[in-house]
């Protein structure tokens, strides 16, 4: 089966709750962009997303691109059924994996093994599924006797490295990132670039958030401009891009001659 995604005029709306600098600079941010509403409880909200539609079928790769706060991320978390909208609806088809966070969704109190046990679970997969996952991402993490001890003593670094290493194992049809999701020191980049380049093309539906122009133009066929909470263009990257950026691409480098 082919995966798709179709959303549907959806609306995300967060409360703003007063008391702290940060809710004063939310407020003053979405005051500034038209952004500020109210729900039904008469709380002030911000829209982080408004009347959202887009449809993304097999093989397109979508780069979303906006300014900080322009709804990408939302949206993202949206598709990954972190964030529930207000208004409107969602159709996912096909297994999804998000490469949003590369902690998302592990308990730091667990070894890393039991965490891999867990993820294993909650995607449904056999025990010997689930034995191979373990063993893959053990060997590509490569944190030999640290697998059997708690999170919560992992350096960042030993952190970042589970964390890519259990969220690039499985391969879905749908994959969803925000930013160029590489992790590790300079050794491990190099083999955590080979894999996730390769589970990037094995991909049905590519939907990837990112600042870097280039790596839009690389990896997507198709690019959505996000702005204050709406769609702005939709479109191929030579149509849409320089209207983003505000001035023409360059060109490429020609393929070097064997």
């Amino acid at each position: 089966m082919s995966g798709r995604i179709d959303v549907e005029n959806i609306s995300v709306w967060f409360p703003l709750y007063h008391g702290s600098a940060r809710s004063l600079k939310k407020t003053m941010f979405a005051a500034a962009s038209g952004r500020l509403g109210q729900d039904q409880q008469k709380r002030v909200v911000v829209r982080a997303l408004q009347d959202v539609t887009v449809s993304i079928a097999s093989g397109d790769r979508l780069g979303l691109v906006g300014r900080n706060g322009a709804g990408k991320t939302t949206l993202l978390r949206v598709l990954a059924g972190i964030y529930e909208p207000v208004a409107g609806r969602v159709r996912i088809s096909g297994s999804l994996n998000a490469l949003l966070d590369p902690s998302l969704g592990m308990n730091m109190e667990l070894t890393g093994r039991e965490n891999i046990l867990l993820r294993g679970l909650y995607n449904g997969l056999t025990k010997p599924e689930i034995a191979r996952l373990e063993e893959d991402v053990a060997d590509f993490a490569g944190l030999a006797d640290f697998m059997d001890l708690p999170m919560r003593i992992y350096s960042s670094g030993m952190v970042l490295r589970l964390g890519f290493a259990l969220a690039t194992a499985v391969r879905p049809q749908i994959l969803l990132m925000d930013e160029w999701f590489l992790a590790g020191d300079a050794d491990f980049m190099e083999k955590a670039r080979t894999r996730l380049e390769e589970m990037v093309r094995g991909a049905d539906i590519l939907v990837l958030s990112s600042h870097q122009d280039a790596i839009i133009r690389d990896w997507c066929t198709r690019v959505l401009w996000m702005e204050q909470g709406r769609v702005r263009a939709d479109g191929s990257p030579d149509e849409v891009l320089p209207e983003y950026l505000g001035h023409p691409l360059p060109e490429r480098e020609p393929l070097p001659v064997s």
